[in-house]
């Protein structure tokens, strides 16, 4: 089985998208605003260089481009699902493999909310580091908790004080797609049975197209990059959250292709709506 650490693995590609989220951050009219994403990749120390402001990101270079766009979109989307579970008085948050988006710290979550984080200890160990030397604090109840989501993880996360007979929001973001099929068969299967009525779920599911891979108008690390994460994806993925969770008993929604673009005001070239439109879906749910 393969380490999945902070700088190497599945934990670089995490800084990837941190970086792409840095970006977005920065722009006039960003969709999601992180603050704590830029000084993440500048505490790294990563084996390739990666820009952390919009400033740092020419209009030719078309992958970091629609890198932050897509990242932002995914962002926002997100962010939206939680700020609606939490408005329909969801007060326990779960998220799977939460990576170094702070999103305990940005989000302003209700009064009483309190917010689990999963992921690899490295990972959560890292994630300490940049945001307590700002002095910032967290808008909920934050509690971490160091596990591997390829093993079991219930146990661990009932330690920390989860409590199953409250409703949840759930949200497994960046993660299904690095899981093979038996794995995030069986992560599912836990989320649905931790979950009490009125959970939400949110999912992202994702491919990288060979296409993308061999842009002509992308520069060596990010190509690198990119191809390093798709030597990550496993030779039988997990297959369809939507279908997984439906026959769960969840209601559930999808959104496919340009959807969120349009929802949130930004547009997609031919390609681009093409490689979204085939190869990332997000799937909402909610067990009544």
């Amino acid at each position: 089985m393969q380490d999945w650490d902070v700088a190497s693995g599945v934990g670089f590609t995490t800084f990837g998208v941190t970086a792409a989220r840095a970006v977005e951050s920065s722009r006039e009219d960003p969709l999601v605003v992180d603050p704590y994403a830029a000084a993440f990749v500048r505490a790294a120390v990563l084996p390739m260089p990666m820009p952390t402001d919009a400033r740092d990101v020419p209009p030719e270079d078309g992958l970091w481009q629609r890198a932050s766009l897509l990242v932002g979109l995914r962002s926002r989307f997100f962010d939206d699902h939680l700020a609606r579970s939490t408005a329909a008085g969801v007060r326990q948050v779960v998220l799977l493999a939460a990576g170094l988006d702070c999103r305990a710290l940005r989000l302003d979550w209700p009064a009483g909310t309190t917010v689990y984080e999963l992921d690899l200890p490295d990972v959560l160990a890292f994630k300490e580091r940049v945001p307590a030397g700002s002095g910032a604090r967290p808008r909920c109840t934050r509690r971490t908790v160091p596990v591997d989501l390829r093993e079991a993880w219930a146990r661990a996360l009932s330690d920390a004080g989860f409590d199953r007979e409250q409703p949840t929001a759930w949200l497994a973001e960046g993660l299904l797609m690095y899981l093979p099929a038996p794995v995030g068969t069986a992560l599912v299967d836990t989320v649905h049975a931790l979950s009490a009525t009125g959970s939400t779920v949110g999912v992202e599911q994702f491919g990288i197209p060979e296409a993308t891979l061999e842009d002509p108008g992308a520069d060596r690390p990010v190509s690198e990059l990119l191809t390093e994460r798709a030597t990550l994806l496993p030779t039988a993925p997990y297959g369809d959250p939507a279908e997984q969770l439906s026959a769960a008993g969840w209601t559930v929604t999808s959104a496919t292709g340009p959807e969120p673009a349009e929802r949130y005001g930004r547009s997609l070239d031919g390609e681009l709506a093409s490689t979204y439109r085939r190869d990332e879906y997000y799937v909402t749910g909610r067990l009544a």
